[in-house]
């Protein structure tokens, strides 16, 4: 059976880790490359890097940041923020990424994920959904930063995009971000069952049995945090024991 993947999720701004509320009232939660190095040394499964003011202030994602994160990380880093084109992505591969994420471009034009998969191959494809509640069963799509909203319907653009070659969903609840109240497990099950491939789910975790959820409940196949672990709340080990207790298979150091 796969082993399901626990995701520290490092939120990069002005080069300093951050973490908020519903995308907004940003707290300082450090510097980037010695979280990802301790992350790494605490056994995460993966780190996600997201530099999430790059497409809201119209620039390219931070390359000397990754370069200097993979040099001293050994698990596979999954980087995003003002993706826009194929040779972004290969840019930071060459940094040291081993997964790319796409959001804001994805939506004004998902050929580019087909462009990228083409070229890349599909399992270091990521399509990252920020999406909100609009109508009880219905989420839609917002893009730069949660500032605009697009229309679009969630669940219909996970098949879209997966179709055109990602292999893996990183699914935020914005509605949920930051406030510690627990996954939307009823959009993530919603865009599970619509895909074949793995849905991260994000957004919201305030305890570990909120990760547990994630998984049994939303049918996510990786379970991503940011909050409880900056400040201290709960380690990685202590993460990856409660889901063991509660029938998950995860990986041990």
């Amino acid at each position: 059976m796969l082993k399901t993947r626990l995701i520290p999720c490092l939120d990069v701004a002005d080069g300093r880790v951050v973490k908020g509320v519903n995308f907004v009232g940003l707290r300082d939660a450090g510097d980037p490359v010695e979280a990802a190095r301790a992350y790494d040394a605490a056994g995460a499964d993966e780190i996600c890097f997201l530099d999430i003011h790059a497409t809201h202030e119209n620039r390219g994602t931070m390359f000397d940041m990754v370069r200097r994160t993979a040099e001293q990380c050994f698990v596979p880093l999954t980087v995003g923020g003002g993706v826009r084109t194929k040779d972004d992505v290969r840019a930071l591969l060459l940094a040291g990424a081993d997964k790319v994420s796409f959001n804001s471009a994805a939506v004004a034009n998902p050929d580019v994920i087909r462009e990228a998969a083409d070229q890349f191959g599909s399992q270091c494809i990521v399509c990252a959904i920020d999406a909100k509640s609009v109508a009880p069963g219905k989420w839609e799509i917002f893009t730069h930063g949660g500032r605009r909203e697009t229309g679009i319907d969630a669940v219909e653009f996970a098949r879209l995009v997966t179709a055109k070659g990602a292999g893996e969903i990183l699914l935020t609840s914005m509605d949920r971000d930051g406030t510690k109240s627990g996954f939307n497990l009823e959009m993530t099950r919603a865009i599970s069952d619509a895909v074949d491939v793995p849905v991260i789910a994000s957004g919201g975790v305030g305890n570990l049995d909120h990760l547990v959820d994630g998984v049994t409940k939303g049918g996510a196949s990786a379970v991503l945090a940011a909050s409880i672990f900056h400040f201290g709340e709960y380690s990685v080990q202590e993460a990856k024991q409660h889901m063991i207790a509660n029938g998950i298979p995860m990986r041990l150091q």
